[in-house]
């Protein structure tokens, strides 16, 4: 059989054509701005992108600037208020009165001014919360960051103490130590925040070794090691500051916790005591007059809730920007 007959037999094979392609030219496309990259633009940071999205944010900015407001009002309460809230000042005459020239919420059943007790009042819940959050992130953060960087044995002594304490309710462990006799005669806001940190730390820990075990293992970090850095050197430089972002949001809402524990205590009448103004004294004063006078239980009362919202908000709005899981896009 001849090779033109194979040829025949199966199929001759069809011819290829030459296709032109045609290719614009890129100047000509608008392609070329699409795709342009600002080199001279350095890439933003995870803090840095967190900031411009925390500005476009609504509820970062309400919280913030409710936040501010009461900041300022616990630093400055005189520039607020020119009246003398001291039980002092009160005059029986004026018991249980309404708004009044001067006076724009009333008076207790003391006597006393209801906006300037608000108003004073402020520092001593905002003092208790705010102290309160840097003692529970300074002990939480270092046992957290040290049973999660380490592991081994240093992770489960440690979270075997931590166990202990996160098993006592803040509320009834702060109730059973204020019955101490030495911290039932020295009730102070010192005192308080002792005793809210004592069992207020656990959460912070918890937090912070999660987020410490997710970090140690990272490329920079090996390289880090690699390099010649120590272990506690490679924790403090380069783990800790990328660890950051959980442990800030859970401490902006533990701040408004412990301001709601410290009026809590003060309420039950084993907190600051009587002669300090704060948020829960007022309200626990104001109790015996609910029924026919609410409003100075109530003005304080919005105080306080006020408060904690903007906290709780302000966490929330860090979460949204600083985790990119949960960022809105």
């Amino acid at each position: 059989m001849t090779p033109d007959n194979s040829t025949a037999k199966h199929g001759a094979a069809p011819a290829q054509r030459h296709i032109e392609h045609f290719v614009a030219d890129f100047s000509e496309t608008p392609l070329q701005a699409t795709d342009r990259v600002k080199e001279e633009n350095a890439p933003l940071s995870l803090w840095g992108e967190a900031w411009r999205n925390l500005r476009k944010q609504p509820l970062f900015l309400i919280s913030a600037v409710l936040i501010l407001v009461v900041v300022a009002v616990s630093l400055f309460p005189g520039l607020f208020s020119q009246i003398d809230p001291s039980s002092e000042a009160c005059q029986l005459a004026n018991s249980d009165a309404g708004p009044a020239d001067g006076h724009p919420l009333g008076f207790t059943q003391q006597g006393c001014d209801v906006y300037a007790r608000v108003i004073f009042g402020t520092r001593s819940s905002v003092t208790v919360g705010l102290f309160t959050t840097i003692g529970v992130l300074l002990i939480g953060g270092v046992m957290g960051a040290l049973a999660g960087y380490y592991g081994g044995w240093v992770d489960a002594v440690l979270a075997r103490i931590n166990d202990i304490f996160f098993a006592l309710p803040l509320i009834l462990g702060a109730i059973v130590l204020m019955q101490l006799p030495m911290f039932r005669a020295n009730r102070t806001a010192w005192t308080l925040v002792l005793i809210l940190v004592t069992f207020g730390w656990p959460q912070i820990a918890r937090i912070t070794r999660g987020a410490v075990i997710e970090v140690r293992n990272a490329d920079f970090v090996t390289a880090a090691r690699s390099l010649g850095v120590s272990r506690f050197g490679a924790l403090m430089r380069h783990v800790m500051p990328n660890s950051l972002a959980p442990i800030i949001v859970v401490a902006t809402i533990s701040l408004g916790t412990f301001i709601v524990a410290e009026s809590t205590l003060s309420f039950l009448g084993i907190g600051l005591p009587p002669s300090v103004m704060s948020w829960g004294n007022d309200i626990q004063a104001a109790q015996a007059s609910l029924r026919s006078n609410p409003m100075p239980l109530l003005y304080p009362a919005i105080a306080l809730s006020i408060t904690v919202l903007s906290f709780i908000m302000l966490g929330d709005a860090l979460r949204d920007a600083l985790d990119p899981k949960a960022r809105k896009r």
